[in-house]
């Protein structure tokens, strides 16, 4: 069972990002103890109260201080059994991230973090409206790691516009001095409710240039890997089987609660969405009630689900699985499709499990697509 704790605030909006978050942090102790009330309002959605993660998500969970984040780690353990081995993940942006600051995240139990550094290039940070600077970038991987936190990830984003590679090639070559088991890398994409979205509309910027996008992306996965890295889904990448538990429970559909504003949650039968708005959900929970949205899901929905999200793994998606989830009709529906597409190399069968090639990772949503059930 695994627990994510979304926390919706940040001190400035990025122009890439279109997560629910707030840059006023005046109700945060309202929101944390809401989050807390929601914790114990809960407590019985899944099916076993033994945590295997916990994965504090945002916005920026780094500007929680100590006593809100040991608030919410006491209320956890209260009303969960945590697992002595238990994965505890905490996101941070490098700017929050002092000797001090990882001394109070290690004893309040963090063992992983998440650092979102995007690059280490001064002009593209300033581009993407991260307050961070290239120096802190680094700095603070080697400070964790000095107080004891040696589980890191960072977030590296590619696609920025640049007239070469050369700027990647530098961050990733950056990244690999910093001896870290994980890597999170994400092409940049323009979302409408954006910075760069309302740019885009008024002709201030440019699309993203796919053809440049591909070649990072093929430049960025075959520099990884030639360091030790291993791909286990299409954005994220590990030395030594260090995978995300928590986000590879969610590609292998393990059940999860989510608490806080926009959180989601999933038992098997059917995902709950909680309002992405503070006010509303402070309100809700002030009431004992929870203001989410519940959809049941239909046997297409689990058969499409977990195609969406296994095709992008190195598990991917076992065929009997599949026709268990629809009644055998997943393979009678798709059996001519799934042929042509491993013609065409973009995906292989390998003991009863479809795989996508490399080639097919670049279009892996068009091909979970493609075999999505009607």
């Amino acid at each position: 069972m695994h627990l994510y704790v979304h926390i919706p605030f940040c001190r400035q909006a990025c122009h890439y990002c279109d997560f629910h978050f707030s840059t006023n942090t005046t109700n945060k102790r309202a929101i944390v103890e809401a989050i807390a009330r929601e914790i114990v309002i809960r407590k019985n959605y899944l099916s076993s109260k033994e945590l295997e993660t916990i994965y504090f998500g945002g916005g920026t969970p780094s500007l929680l201080d100590e006593s809100e984040l040991s608030f919410l780690m006491e209320t956890i353990r209260t009303h969960f059994e945590v697992d002595e081995n238990a994965e505890i993940t905490l996101e941070a942006n490098p700017d929050d991230l002092d000797r001090e600051k990882l001394t109070q995240l290690f004893n309040a139990g963090i063992n992983r973090l998440s650092i979102g550094i995007q690059s280490f290039h001064e002009p593209h940070l300033r581009h993407l409206n991260r307050i961070h600077d290239s120096y802190e970038a680094g700095n603070c991987v080697k400070l964790a790691q000095e107080v004891g936190i040696n589980n890191i990830s960072i977030d590296l984003i590619y696609a920025i516009p640049a007239p070469d590679h050369t700027i990647l090639e530098s961050d990733i070559q950056k990244a690999f001095e910093l001896d870290i088991a994980h890597i999170s890398a994400y092409c940049l994409t323009i979302e409408p409710q954006t910075a760069f979205g309302s740019w885009l509309k008024k002709k201030k910027i440019k699309p993203i240039d796919e053809e440049f996008a591909a070649q990072q992306f093929e430049i960025l996965t075959a520099g990884l890997a030639s360091n030790g890295y291993e791909q286990y889904e299409i954005s994220n990448f590990a030395r030594n089987k260090k995978y995300s538990r928590h986000n590879s429970s969610y590609w292998k559909q393990h059940h999860y609660l989510g608490v806080g504003p926009s959180a989601h949650s999933y038992n098997g039968v059917s995902r709950e969405y909680n309002v992405s708005n503070n006010a509303q959900y402070l309100a809700a929970i002030q009431q004992d009630k929870i203001p989410s949205t519940i959809e049941n899901l239909t046997q297409a929905d689990q058969v499409n689900e977990y195609l969406l999200t296994g095709l992008r793994t190195k598990w991917g998606c076992e065929i009997s699985t599949l026709n268990s989830l629809s009644d055998n009709q997943f393979e009678l529906q798709n059996r001519a499709e799934i042929s042509m597409m491993a013609q065409k190399g973009l995906l292989f069968i390998d003991n009863g499990t479809i795989l996508l090639t490399q080639a097919g990772k670049l279009f892996a949503d068009r091909v979970a697509s493609d075999l999505f059930l009607d």
